[in-house]
């Protein structure tokens, strides 16, 4: 591993405490990146700071509702008080909870939208700001990494709100890129598919609460047998390669873009 591919980087992860997030935490540390993990759950983006401090990187925490605009201001404020500036992004907070149509409360939209669309923009809008704000680095662009989802170019009946929260991230990439560039910043994302982390060990759980399943882990090794060309979920460990190469400057002649880490499930 090259360990100074994001020498210089200094970058807030949003969603960090696990799964994919925890995961490109200690990838980018390792590379040379200095990196703020913030999630909601405390103790767990504490302990994947703590293990990268571990292992000679550099790495700080934030406890992060990234609905909350007082405490992404605080998080951003966070990251340039550790590290003297902030100059990438990863977008990765999101929450699911699958619900047969049309018998989806109001709740439930309220709360996949409010997470993985509003506090997408929200976590955005702060770090875009404080970007514009430092100036255009003449070392290498602003970057911002919004996670999107094989839901991102598709939808499933059972989950339709997220299917919107992430076509909206797409909009989000688009929309930032274009009103972004002049600053020097670009906006791109990746959208995984199955990805065996907590998150989907939950969605895996609700799947049979609804009915969808039968028994537990079918939800899983049914999309991959029947969905994915590669016939294989993922783990966070396919996907952290992409997320590097999206923080280097191997992706500076990109902006706007949505790449697809899933394995054949999505062919457009």
């Amino acid at each position: 591993m090259d360990t100074q591919r994001l020498a210089g980087r200094k970058a807030l992860i949003t969603g960090g405490a696990q799964g994919m997030g925890a995961a490109i935490a200690v990838h980018w540390a390792a590379q040379g990146a200095a990196v703020c993990v913030a999630d909601l759950n405390e103790e767990g983006v504490a302990q994947v700071a703590a293990d990268i401090r571990a292992a000679g990187g550099q790495a700080t925490h934030f406890k992060l509702d990234v609905t909350d605009e007082d405490q992404t201001k605080a998080a951003v404020a966070h990251v340039v008080k550790e590290f003297g500036e902030i100059n990438l992004l990863l977008n990765n907070a999101g929450v699911n909870k699958p619900t047969i149509f049309p018998n989806t409360p109001k709740e439930n939209y309220d709360f996949i939208m409010g997470v993985n669309a509003w506090g997408a923009f929200n976590v955005m809008k702060q770090v875009s700001q404080q970007m514009i704000d430092q100036g255009p680095s003449k070392d290498f662009p602003g970057k911002i990494i919004n996670v999107g989802s094989i839901l991102s170019r598709e939808a499933f009946l059972d989950v339709i709100p997220y299917s919107m929260s992430k076509h909206a991230v797409l909009g989000l990439i688009k929309g930032g890129a274009k009103a972004l560039v002049d600053h020097n910043i670009t906006v791109n994302g990746y959208g995984p598919g199955v990805v065996r982390t907590e998150l989907w060990e939950q969605l895996d759980k609700d799947l049979v609460e609804i009915g969808m399943f039968e028994k537990q882990g079918q939800s899983m090794d049914s999309l991959a047998a029947n969905m994915i060309l590669m016939k294989r979920y993922s783990f966070p460990e396919d996907v952290v390669g992409t997320a590097s190469f999206l923080a280097s400057a191997e992706s500076d002649y990109m902006t706007g873009q949505l790449i697809m880490i899933d394995g054949g499930m999505v062919l457009h």
